[in-house]
């Protein structure tokens, strides 16, 4: 790589002099932030691009300058919604060079997807595992998965025993948390599973940035939220910084097309790099847990997901 990357880099930038021409990307959550404008970026560069929203008619508004772009039906609180949409997919035939799993929700009310699991797990997580892995055989040898997770992962690993907080109090962001690892530990044991396909897999954390993910947001949590991520960072660092929607994609765009395969397969990338694993407690503003990237874990949360699907891959 000639070029380097960091925390202020943008879309273009990254895909500069990137040609995309015949390769063909698969962006969910394409109806508002960052899917919006990774689907965008990929396009400009010549990229045919398939984008799955729960809302079409907001996403045709929202991708309506995208030419070319594709809207399929995807809402990933529904196990059925993300059956049928796979399986339109495999009918039709057509291959993918890269899927990013972007759409999301984060640190809302608690409740429960349309199957009865608790909203972030089920939506972050067990929407995207059912509907990437019956999607997995339309990926191309070298093709690559980004999964979007987040700092987020820092409040919490993943709890395989009480999933659905039946048995814990309820907060949101140990519940964002728990989905955050979650979409880590996914692409750690998707990259185990099919890089000897050529197939590689990487998590990204996309940076704090201001989009509809924070809709159940106040201003006072945002304070409390930032203040806490100050608090626990190392003395002499820079205040905390929020990024634009173009900086918040790059690091999925750089993750996808721009890094070797090698370098990032099975990591959690950050800033357009790959993290470095950091112990101890606090938020933190950049590292991976070593939680969200242990092998074990990632094998028991796939069987878990099996197992709450009712599938096996």
């Amino acid at each position: 790589m000639t070029k380097a990357f960091g925390f202020a880099s943008t879309t273009d930038e990254v895909l500069e002099g990137v040609d995309l021409a015949g390769k063909r990307a698969l962006v969910t959550g394409v109806s508002a932030g960052l899917g919006v404008e990774t689907a965008r970026a990929l396009a400009a560069h010549g990229a045919t691009v398939v984008g799955t929203a729960r809302d079409l008619a907001k996403a045709r508004a929202a991708t309506a300058a995208i030419a070319g772009i594709e809207l399929v039906e995807l809402d990933l609180a529904s196990l059925a919604s993300a059956r049928q949409a796979a399986d339109a997919l495999i009918a039709k035939g057509d291959r993918f060079d890269l899927v990013i799993a972007n759409a999301g929700v984060m640190a809302c009310p608690q409740g429960k997807t349309a199957d009865g699991f608790e909203t972030q797990f089920g939506t972050n997580h067990l929407g995207h595992f059912l509907f990437v892995n019956r999607i997995a055989p339309l990926m191309n040898p070298g093709a690559r998965l980004v999964v979007l997770s987040s700092s987020g992962h820092h409040y919490s690993n993943v709890d395989l025993d009480d999933p659905n907080f039946e048995r814990t109090a309820y907060d949101p962001f140990i519940a964002y948390g728990r989905a955050k690892t979650a979409n880590a530990l996914f692409a750690v044991e998707f990259d185990r599973r099919h890089r000897d396909r050529g197939i590689r897999a990487a998590s990204v954390h996309p940076g704090g940035i201001h989009t509809e993910l924070g809709r159940h947001m106040t201003p006072e949590i945002v304070k409390d939220l930032v203040a806490a991520i100050e608090a626990s960072q190392a003395e002499g660092a820079p205040a905390f910084a929020w990024k634009t929607i173009p900086q918040g994609a790059a690091t999925s765009v750089w993750a996808a097309v721009v890094a070797p395969a090698d370098a990032v397969g099975g990591r959690f990338c950050e800033d357009c790099h790959v993290a470095e694993v950091i112990h101890g407690d606090g938020l933190g503003r950049g590292g991976v847990r070593p939680y969200a990237l242990d092998p074990d874990n990632a094998r028991a949360l796939w069987a878990k997901s099996e197992e709450m699907v009712g599938e096996r891959f």
